[in-house]
């Protein structure tokens, strides 16, 4: 079972010396990319630098598309190896059926993150959530934008994120958003981090290690939220979890929910 995230770094698989740099940055979760950061010349000698890497539960791996020969290459080591990864990220998923094949070569030792980045897949991310062994979908924005030919803007992806969001939402999985790329302009990337947070995404993924801290920053609770989120529990729970008023303001099941979320989020700071 994949633990609770709201920061997912990527780190290139041809750069085996990046990975346990990688690890150092803070981030809840690493994927080393075997897909779009490696050429067809490095993929044998990354996948082999990713697989001899595993050991760490933060530590996963991004396959290519399992509808490609490096894909099938990719699912076929990792089924063979000693110390598999304890989740796999699976690009330009279209189907649910496609995750069902994957999680049955693997099992439920390994979790399995789509990456949506076509309109195709888009229409079947409900029933990408709920397939077998899902952990959380990730919005691929570039790709999706590429498609549609437009640049990989807020509005033009806004409709995307919000199907995300709603999909992740009702299966009870985590969303991811799409990288920012501008990686020198850390003010905008907290603005970005803030729309997606209020959007409902549950974390964001990131390219650069420095973009680790404002992510966590901007998406972490804050000391005020996890207070109110306590005393809400108590007051809660003294009340037998039926609807009480607490400073002003109704707490049922339903808010409660929230404040759970909070105090479980607090975990990661810990």
């Amino acid at each position: 079972m994949l633990k609770a995230f709201q920061s997912l770094l990527f780190v290139p698989g041809s750069r085996p010396e990046r990975f346990a740099k990688a690890l150092a940055s803070g981030a809840d979760i690493v994927v080393i990319d075997l897909e779009d950061a490696v050429g067809p010349a490095d993929k044998e000698s990354a996948r082999a630098s990713a697989l001899a890497a595993m050991g760490d539960t933060r530590l996963g791996i991004r396959v290519n598309g399992v509808r490609t020969r490096h894909g099938l290459a990719d699912l076929w080591a990792i089924g063979d190896a000693t110390i598999p990864p304890p989740f796999v990220m699976v690009p330009m998923v279209e189907s649910a059926a496609e995750l069902e094949i994957v999680h049955a070569a693997f099992g439920p030792q390994v979790a399995l993150l789509p990456l949506i980045e076509t309109v195709r897949g888009l229409r079947q991310a409900d029933a990408v959530a709920r397939a077998p062994g899902v952990a959380g979908i990730m919005l691929g924005g570039a790709d999706f934008a590429g498609e549609l030919g437009v640049e990989m803007s807020w509005d033009a992806l806004y409709a995307a994120r919000a199907q995300i969001v709603m999909a992740c939402a009702s299966a009870r999985i985590a969303s991811v958003d799409v990288p920012y790329l501008d990686l020198d302009n850390l003010d905008g990337l907290a603005t970005d981090v803030a729309r997606v947070k209020a959007m409902g995404f549950t974390a964001k993924s990131v390219v650069h290690p420095k973009h680790v801290p404002v992510v966590h920053q901007v998406m972490r609770p804050t000391a005020d939220e996890v207070t109110e989120a306590h005393e809400a529990e108590a007051v809660y729970a003294a009340a037998g979890e039926a609807a009480v008023r607490h400073n002003g303001k109704m707490l049922e099941a339903p808010v409660m929910a929230r404040y759970r979320r909070i105090l479980e989020l607090e975990k990661l700071n810990a």
